[in-house]
């Protein structure tokens, strides 16, 4: 828990990454953690040399509605250190692959339309983008949008 929270607090640093603007404990965490599973929501780890680099996780869009059950939504996050150095695809293939196992038919990923990183990592993993919300989020020193960026597992090539 603690490698995962400080690469989430690092996010929430970045000013781009989420929507939260205060950082977290490992504590308060706990209860976002208990939340998954890896039979149904699991969260995904890189490791490297004994180390979480980074981690991404599989969240129920709207839940509770049960013709929305093959749809997830799909988070990342990498440690600012270990970017770019194929940790982030090695966690998306690992999904894709869950994916038909786990009955999810449908991936979104929700961002904020400043987080210019996310989205090439995204399109180069074959997502589109299908919605955006303009000038939705406010932040104390800024107001941007959030998209919502999809991908049809059966399109996966």
């Amino acid at each position: 828990m603690p490698a995962i929270v400080e690469i989430y607090n690092q996010a929430i640093r970045s000013g781009v990454a989420t929507g939260h603007t205060r950082e977290f404990t490992p504590q308060q965490r706990r209860e976002w953690y208990q939340g998954f599973s890896r039979y149904d929501y699991p969260i995904y780890v890189a490791a490297y040399d004994k180390k979480i680099v980074g981690y991404a996780t599989l969240s129920p869009y709207r839940q509770g509605r049960q013709a929305m059950r093959s749809i997830a939504e799909v988070s990342f996050f990498l440690d600012e250190a270990n970017r770019g150095k194929g940790y982030g695809s090695g966690l998306m293939k690992r999904i894709f692959e869950d994916c038909p196992k786990l009955g999810i038919k449908t991936l979104l990923a929700v961002l904020l339309d400043i987080n210019k990183e996310s989205i090439s990592f995204l399109k180069k993993q074959g997502f589109k983008k299908w919605g955006h919300f303009r000038d939705v989020v406010e932040f104390e020193d800024k107001t941007c949008g959030q998209l919502i960026y999809g991908l049809k597992i059966s399109e996966l090539g």
